[in-house]
């Protein structure tokens, strides 16, 4: 059996100019930007759709599932940090991967991360449209027509709004990192205040008797809560994505990272407190626009619940930006190895962004958000996401032992008991999905294999590197 291609962390940094220039992209984002960029990542469907959906789980226990969610993405979020840090290059988890444990594990990896982002994007531009919906009944008392505001499968026929805000994320994306990252921020202060004053009216309706029964469904719900509310954090790992684009990234982003989880955490928290303290547990699960409804309920008024409503809008706009962000720079990571086609790789100069990438990327996704029903596969995605999150904290392990002198801005604590708690955390998480998940995750996987065995063996641009030329870019010459 031939050994596992590997790409030195050096050799990805010499290949994306990470410690200059990045590979055509330049560097504006701060350490401000970088927060907002992850909060923006993260801040969105999962809240403003998903709790109802975590709450019917669990019940008020579901501030339990949160912080058991957390507690695995902070464990990852010490890794990410690390290699974060370490190899500040654009391709987040697949780079990870490719200098931890080879090629062949980096191209899965970046397998699931299209599948991670891909339906992340389509689900939370379905949500998007929700609450568009829900605003302009709230401000103009109509709504769009189920026929232009749902796919086939849930009773229409195009899902005309999940399709514009796709467009316009591309449309920021393609103009330019520093107008992105400017929208991005704006929007991520802009929905941290509305959840603020969320919490603050909720919390004047708390009643404790609306905590109880505080497990009507015991650890089993507790435990299929912590797994919907987990599909809640998923794009923490976008900071690292901008590698490349940081000023500072040795530095930037291990504090963004682990900033961004602690305040979306406490956040989270509070929000589930507030809305099941305000109405109860029985309310508020399953309910769509969830939030929107207990502010009607508490001020007697549709005026809240409409800026809440805005709140959503901005919110789960900013995801649908970052994201995307996020996918066309793995992307570029995984074309500039020759994995993939070429086309995702090459930089306008008068933008510095990927624009064709961009461009295919969200045509890729407009198209399952606008006409495929997505929850047959929100498992599937957290599935390979757990998964994903599991390689990197052993991708920790095995460059520990490998690149014993990598200079590393940030090392994981406690290591490494950590990292190996974080593999712990993923896997109990991915049992939770169940045994149809666990199937349709095996499907996923061999078709992964047969396309890196077809496609990115052969025109991988590391078979064509020397030992000797591994602190040098990688160059084809045939």
């Amino acid at each position: 059996m031939p050994a596992p291609r590997i790409k030195p962390p050096a050799l990805l940094v010499a290949e994306s100019g990470a410690d200059r220039e990045g590979h055509g992209l330049k560097r504006t984002m701060g350490l401000f930007q970088l927060i907002c960029f992850g909060v923006g990542a993260i801040v969105g469907t999962g809240i403003f759709v998903g709790l109802s959906d975590s709450v019917a789980q669990a019940g008020p226990a579901v501030v339990v599932s949160f912080l058991l969610a957390a507690i695995t993405c902070v464990f990852t979020a010490f890794a990410f940090a690390e290699l974060g840090g370490a190899i500040p290059v654009s391709g987040s988890s697949y780079s990870f991967a490719y200098a931890g444990l080879g090629e062949g594990t980096a191209f899965l990896v970046g397998w699931c991360l299209l599948l991670e982002y891909g339906v992340s994007v389509s689900a939370v531009a379905v949500g998007w449209s929700q609450y568009v919906n829900e605003l302009l009944e709230s401000v103009t008392g109509v709504h769009l027509p189920a026929a232009l505001s749902a796919g086939p499968g849930d009773g229409g026929a195009v899902n005309l709004p999940a399709v514009i805000v796709i467009a316009m994320a591309a449309v920021l994306l393609v103009r330019g990192v520093r107008e992105s990252a400017r929208a991005t921020a704006a929007m991520a202060v802009l929905k941290l205040a509305v959840l603020v004053a969320f919490i603050a009216i909720g919390f004047t309706a708390f009643e404790d008797g609306n905590l109880t029964p505080f497990s009507p469904t015991g650890l089993a719900g507790i435990g299929a809560g912590t797994t919907a509310a987990f599909f809640s954090y998923i794009g923490f790992d976008a900071i690292t994505t901008a590698g490349e684009e940081a000023k500072n990234p040795r530095r930037d982003i291990p504090v963004a990272i682990l900033v961004c989880i602690g305040l979306v955490t406490l956040l989270y928290c509070a929000v589930a407190l507030a809305a099941i303290g305000a109405i109860g547990g029985d309310a508020v699960g399953g309910r769509p626009a969830a939030l929107s409804y207990v502010v009607n309920q508490v001020t007697g008024s549709t005026a809240g619940g409409a800026v809440i409503a805005f709140g959503a809008v901005v919110a789960i706009a900013s995801v649908v930006l970052a994201v995307m962000y996020g996918q066309t720079r793995i992307l570029m990571s995984m074309s500039r190895d020759g994995l993939i086609p070429s086309v995702f790789e090459k930089v306008s100069p008068r933008t510095s962004t990927p624009v064709a990438g961009t461009l295919i990327v969200a045509v890729v996704f407009a198209l399952p958000a606008a006409f495929a029903p997505l929850d047959a596969v929100v498992n599937l995605c957290t599935i390979g996401t757990l998964a994903t999150m599991a390689v990197v904290n052993i991708a920790v392990i095995a460059l520990r032992r490998r690149e014993p002198g990598l200079a590393r801005s940030f090392r994981v604590p406690l290591y490494p008991v950590t990292p190996l708690l974080g593999v712990g955390c993923c896997l109990y998480l991915m049992y939770e999905t169940g045994a149809t998940t666990w199937l349709q995750f095996a499907a996923f996987l061999v078709a992964g294999v047969a396309l890196y065995l077809l496609y990115g063996r052969r025109n991988s641009r590391l078979a064509w590197v020397t030992p000797a030329d591994a602190a040098e870019p990688a160059v084809r010459t045939a």
